[in-house]
């Protein structure tokens, strides 16, 4: 059962982090609106689509800086019980350090659902709004850009067919310098080739031109040859490059299909869905550690008052950020386990939030 204590501590502690984003998320529309108001008004982006960007920008922001808010909003207010001496009063009433932090890890806990539940079904849907308009009205060549390398693209659809194209048109969609084989007990059947596949979205096949196939027989090989053809894959030209933030996009279970396909093709890109799938995960479970270390931090009352508190607060919220950051890139661009990369920022802070606490309690 919660006492009127637990109560009040688990009050101060979901109003304030409201209050914290309440007040971030306007200040960071501002700056974006401040960055980006001269190409807005230039490409004349109507009022409805930045109206959208913006919502969409709003739950983007918050999620991508929510460890700080929650730091912040955590010492911000213990600081101000431990100012105020009821910190002292409450432990001196013959309650525990452990026992006093109960209302916070329950804080934690309702904010690591809420912040795993917008991970896997809202969040993905505002990274799409917030990407996909940067990417058509801010950026030069934004719809090519969105698609990164597409050239040279070699994917494995299946487990005997492979197919390759020298080059990707997201506009037109067609591909350049098609190739397809096809492979029975690790031998080739046959082989498609054309000098560009283009995908026909009312019929839902493909027409390849300067068709040529070749048919591996026991003596001889069979050709077939035509100017045009119209033919049916098992696979959509969009997905031999992929936007490069697509693994966002997806909520859990479109992102686990995605993956284990995209793993099958073998993906140079791998690593990066992964890295966003895992912090899904990790990003929930730092509310605990964070909630400790901010906790630890900032229940000594100092002679500085809260600017000291605030100050470290600060600084190990960025340091945290920043770990998160370093670690995921190197993920991505390296051959550190995506899996240990996500977890290296909580693992260490985890580590820092045990020896804070241990000194907290004495």
């Amino acid at each position: 059962m919660l006492t009127i204590i637990d109560k009040y501590i688990l009050k101060k502690y979901l109003s304030t982090f409201a209050v914290m984003l309440l007040l971030f998320a306007p200040i960071g529309i501002v700056i974006d609106v401040s960055e980006k108001i001269n190409k807005m008004i230039e490409y004349k982006i109507p009022l409805t689509e930045i109206l959208i960007y913006y919502f969409h920008f709003t739950i983007y922001f918050m999620n991508l800086l929510f460890p700080i808010f929650l730091f912040l909003s955590v010492i911000w207010f213990t600081s101000k019980l431990a100012n105020n001496s009821e910190i002292i009063a409450i432990l001196s009433s013959g309650i525990s350090f452990t026992r006093f932090l109960r209302p916070f890890i329950i804080g934690a806990s309702i904010i690591s659902v809420i912040i795993l539940l917008m991970g896997f079904f809202i969040v993905p849907k505002s990274s799409e709004g917030f990407n996909n308009f940067r990417y058509t009205y801010l950026r030069n060549d934004g719809k090519q850009a969105m698609r990164g390398d597409n050239t040279d693209v070699f994917r494995q659809i299946s487990n005997d067919e492979f197919i390759y194209v020298n080059s990707f048109n997201t506009e037109t969609k067609t591909a350049y310098s098609f190739s397809y084989e096809k492979f029975t007990k690790d031998k080739l059947a046959y082989k498609i080739t054309a000098n560009r596949i283009q995908w026909n979205p009312k019929k839902k096949n493909y027409t390849m031109f300067d068709y040529v196939k070749r048919t591996v027989g026991g003596l001889d090989d069979k050709i077939e040859k035509a100017d045009q053809k119209d033919a049916k894959f098992s696979f959509d030209l969009e997905d031999l490059t992929p936007v490069i933030y697509i693994a966002e996009t997806l909520n859990l279970g479109k992102l686990n299909q995605f993956i284990e396909k995209e793993k099958t093709r073998g993906s140079s890109n791998i690593n990066l869905y992964l890295v966003v799938l895992y912090r899904k995960y990790s990003i929930p479970a730092s509310a605990f550690i964070l909630t400790i270390i901010a906790v630890a931090v900032s229940a000594m009352k100092r002679r500085g008052g809260m600017g000291l508190s605030l100050a470290i607060g600060i600084g190990l919220a960025f340091a945290f950020v920043f770990f998160d950051k370093i670690f995921g890139t190197l993920a991505e661009k390296s051959s550190i386990p995506p899996l240990l990369a996500v977890w290296f920022p909580n693992i260490v802070f985890g580590i820092l939030a045990i020896f804070l606490l241990r000194n907290a309690k004495r």
